[in-house]
This record gives structure tokens, C-alpha cells and sequence, in this order.
């Protein structure tokens, strides 16, 4: 876990220059209200499904994380009794 947390520090930084490009920033500076309205709907449009199908397969990895080990133990105590 502390891994996980180092390796985020390292790379979070070099992800977040990617906000700063500056084509994109006078792109959306220079347009309509339209065009942000449609930035904005693309951005959510591009976001929800995959964080509701992170969200899906961490409820179904939960609910199933005992599963394996409930069935070699009720098919006749291979568990080691």
C-alpha cells in the first residue's frame, strides 16, 4: 500500500502538466459559450462510464471475495479437517 501511495506522488505531478497545454487553454479560451457547454458535456460524457464500471466491478469483486473459499470448504473438508 505505501508502494502504491509512492508511485501516485511520482506520477501525479506529470500528470497534471497535461492541464497546462497550451493549444487547449486558447482553444477554449477563444470560443463560444456553446462550444464550452459542449467541452463540458463531452468531458462528463467521457468520464461516468468508466467510473461506473470501476464502481460495478468493486461492488461485484466485494460481494464475491469469499466465494472461492465457500466452496472447497463445504465440499467435504478439503480445507484441511
Amino acid at each position: 500500500m505505501l508502494a502504491v501511495a509512492g508511485v501516485l506522488v511520482f506520477l501525479a505531478p506529470q500528470a497534471l502538466f497535461a492541464q497546462g497545454c497550451a493549444l487547449c487553454y486558447t482553444q477554449a479560451a477563444a470560443s463560444t459559450q456553446r462550444f464550452i457547454q459542449a467541452l463540458r458535456s463531452g468531458i462528463l460524457i467521457l468520464v461516468i462510464p468508466p467510473m461506473f464500471l470501476s464502481v460495478m466491478f468493486t461492488v461485484m469483486a466485494y460481494r464475491r471475495r469469499n466465494t472461492f473459499h465457500q466452496d472447497v470448504t463445504d465440499e467435504g473438508g478439503i480445507s484441511g479437517e
